[in-house]
């Protein structure tokens, strides 16, 4: 059964992740108390987890605010993902059933649909499935926690948070079928990291070199 500081902890993210508690949302603890019937200190140390964890600020005088993400936030975000994903896929890589790789065949087609539709939502989704399936059979779990943990947040800031490149989606589906093809052909797990870091680093730099093209904008 969890303890009262886990359950208070869930309950937190769960809201910062659904968008209950958008950005700059200030997390009252007496409130929190008279909402859940769960004591002030599971509250404070679930706060500060929270604060480990990039989701809170605890600013002096004011109190925990719920972290408030932009552009930057997701470079940072996807720079770490591309660090940490690319070794959970190259440990995980061997361990990957037939089943495995079907359903990341699966997903790929999928992906090509949603793109096909005009549905970024949905190409969003069946990405993040794919990597996580790509890793999931990662022996080192909290490796894949901590993986799963900036994909969450990367979730967040796509909520808050803006970013675009032409052709992209494209680009990525085929290298997802690269980073297939790699893992079916036994390549070695140096060839899977850097090709499944290096997909992840594609995206940012076509976002980044995009917006450069873009007027600056003046309000």
């Amino acid at each position: 059964m969890a303890t009262k500081t886990e359950q208070a902890f869930m309950i937190l993210k769960e809201r910062i992740m659904n968008g209950t508690y958008g950005p700059g949302h200030r997390l009252v603890i007496d409130q929190l108390v008279r909402e859940h019937g769960i004591s002030s200190v599971p509250w404070r140390e679930s706060l500060r987890r929270l604060e480990a964890e990039g989701w809170v600020e605890i600013v002096p005088n004011v109190g925990a605010l719920v972290a408030t993400f932009d552009t930057d936030a997701w470079q940072q975000g996807l720079q770490i993902v591309a660090r940490l994903g690319g070794y959970a896929t190259a440990l995980s890589a061997p361990h990957l059933t037939e089943a495995d790789l079907t359903a990341a065949h699966t997903l790929g087609r999928q992906m090509k649909e949603a793109l096909a539709d005009f549905d970024p939502a949905r190409f969003g989704r069946l990405n993040r499935e794919f990597h996580r399936l790509l890793a999931c059979r990662c022996p080192d779990r909290r490796l894949v926690d901590m993986v799963d943990n900036e994909w969450a947040r990367l979730e967040v800031v796509r909520k808050s948070a803006f970013w675009y490149a032409p052709g992209r989606a494209q680009a990525s589906i085929a290298e997802h079928e690269g980073i297939l093809q790699l893992i079916e052909s036994g390549a070695s797990a140096e060839a899977i990291e850097a090709a499944a870091k290096q997909h992840e680093i594609n995206t940012i730099e076509a976002v980044t070199k995009y917006e450069a093209t873009l007027p600056e904008q003046r309000f």
